[in-house]
């Protein structure tokens, strides 16, 4: 059996999530991968048989403009949105950097990531 890959690396946002008031404010630099495999249908030519990586894009800069408190939530939203897209999928990853995070000390970036599999009937 083939296994398709499709994935999006380091989509750049300026965004404004964060837990503290400040960082509504003054935002930060994050940077979004998203990964997804599925059974490849067929006809290698047709954006209608596989997962459209500017659809990705545009679901990951949408999701990242609603400002939320934790990126455990945007996380959720973005592969919630991937999911409705694309039914078919196998499997699915989203993970966000978020770059420099404002506190103490030299941090490069903080990290949440959310993974789905689908049920064994699909596999």
């Amino acid at each position: 059996m083939y296994i398709q890959t499709v994935a999006l690396r380091d989509v750049r946002c300026h965004a404004f999530h964060g837990f503290y008031p400040e960082e509504h404010l003054i935002g930060c630099n994050f940077l979004v991968d998203t990964e997804v495999t599925f059974k490849p249908h067929g006809d290698t030519e047709n954006l209608d048989k596989t997962v459209n990586y500017e659809v990705l894009n545009q679901i990951i800069l949408k999701e990242m403009k609603q400002t939320q408190k934790l990126l455990e939530t945007v996380v959720t939203n973005i592969l919630a949105e991937v999911k409705r897209n694309y039914p078919f999928i196998l499997t699915a990853k989203v993970g966000i950097r978020k770059m420099n995070p404002p506190m103490p000390g030299e941090i490069g970036h903080s990290f949440v990531e959310l993974s789905y599999k689908a049920d064994e009937e699909k596999l």
